[in-house]
């Protein structure tokens, strides 16, 4: 399945949860891409498999009409189903090289980091597109993620040259303690898809992060 690619570098990385009431997925998701994100994950959430195909080709043809990539969390296997654009992993994968085999295709690839400094250093050797930090803050949609270290951010930054997200319990109200750090975006699902206004929060984190890095 060739597909034009367009990386990941910078920005606001929106994460949705599949399990979310369909109408009102679409419909904040369509209101938040009027503003520039950088991509949209899929996060691996999933109440009702049988949605799966229509709510992938949904996000998928909404994103893609403003040109954002849509990743979808840890099942590559949908990458050869649907025009997805890559895969967000939460662990190293140990059979990388039978994954692109598979696809056969190129495919944007990130993955979750937390406090063990080998999975970014693993993430660089492998040519991943960028990593992910998780859980910067408490989150209650990243309760399975130790709270990460400044300084193991720090230190990430000194060993690779990978785009670094900042993800988990990310709002608005501490978006100002990241100044101290070298990164590129944030990821956020409930600081927007919660609110009743998407596109004004996501105008709102653009607007801090624009001043943050």
């Amino acid at each position: 399945m060739e597909m034009s690619l367009k990386k990941i570098e910078s920005g606001l990385y929106l994460v949705v949860d599949p399990s979310m009431d369909q109408r009102m997925l679409f419909h904040k998701l369509q209101q938040i891409l009027e503003q520039k994100i950088a991509a949209v994950q899929i996060w691996d959430h999933w109440l009702k498999p049988a949605d799966k195909e229509f709510v992938i080709e949904k996000i998928c043809e909404l994103c893609h009409a403003h040109h954002v990539p849509v990743m979808i969390n840890n099942d590559w296997q949908l990458l050869d189903e649907f025009y997805l654009d890559g895969v967000h992993f939460d662990e190293t994968p140990g059979n990388l090289e039978e994954i692109k085999n598979n696809l056969g295709r190129e495919f944007i690839a990130g993955i979750t980091c937390n406090n063990d400094l080998t999975v970014v250093e693993w993430a660089t050797q492998h040519k991943f597109d960028y990593i992910s930090f998780c859980s910067v803050f408490p989150s209650s949609t990243s309760n399975s993620c130790d709270l990460v270290s400044f300084d193991t951010i720090r230190k990430a930054r000194q060993i690779t040259s990978l785009p670094i997200f900042l993800a988990g319990g990310i709002s608005l109200d501490n978006m100002s303690k990241l100044k101290e750090l070298d990164f590129d975006g944030v990821a956020v699902i409930s600081g927007i898809m919660n609110q009743d206004e998407p596109a004004l929060a996501t105008k709102k984190y653009l607007a801090l992060l624009n001043h943050t890095l």
